[in-house]
């Protein structure tokens, strides 16, 4: 996926530039574009959006209708240019581009932990201030369970990994017995 991330980069860096100057407008955009998103990552929608039959001026019109929210100039102008240059169904992409933008700006980043049992507030609050010094990033955590861990955590934080898992260790040590 990462040449999609590649397409998408130039979207989701031109909105922010028009969006950094203004913290309401870039909350504003970050949330218009994650219901964009939400909406262009469904398969109906998709197939809708790529029949041969409707002209761009349709697609727009379509598209726009899904949204709940209701949409100005700016963004309405924003999803003729995705139409016409074909991008619209990479909207996904633009939204994760530029909510990583929008986190670097605010120094924060987003950290997926996953855990192989559930993890009460105090734990994760407890992690959260080791990965805080580690990292050096105010960080906002998604906690997720999985159970193939064995035990242990394995954090993710942009593009950096801190894997602590049995599972992790597990597969270490056959590494090692097998070299």
């Amino acid at each position: 996926m990462a040449e999609l991330s590649t397409i998408a980069r130039p979207y989701a860096e031109a909105l922010f530039a028009a969006a950094s100057n203004d913290k309401t407008a870039l909350e504003s955009w970050s949330a218009l574009l994650s219901e964009m998103a939400q909406v262009a990552g469904l398969h109906d929608v998709r197939e809708a959006l790529n029949d041969p039959r409707l002209e761009n001026r349709q697609r727009v019109e379509l598209f726009s209708s899904l949204l709940k929210t209701s949409l100005d100039d700016k963004a309405r102008n924003f999803i003729e240019l995705l139409v016409e240059n074909q991008r619209i169904l990479l909207l996904p992409q633009i939204a994760e581009q530029f909510d990583l933008l929008k986190h670097q700006l605010e120094g924060t980043a987003e950290a997926l932990i996953f855990s192989a049992f559930p993890l009460d507030d105090a734990q994760v609050n407890e992690l959260l201030v080791g990965l805080e010094k580690k990292f050096g990033l105010k960080l906002k955590p998604n906690v997720t369970v999985d159970p193939s861990l064995i035990g242990g955590v394995r954090v993710v934080v942009g593009d950096q990994v801190l894997d602590t898992s049995v599972q992790a260790r597990l597969a270490s040590m056959r590494d090692t017995l097998t070299a």
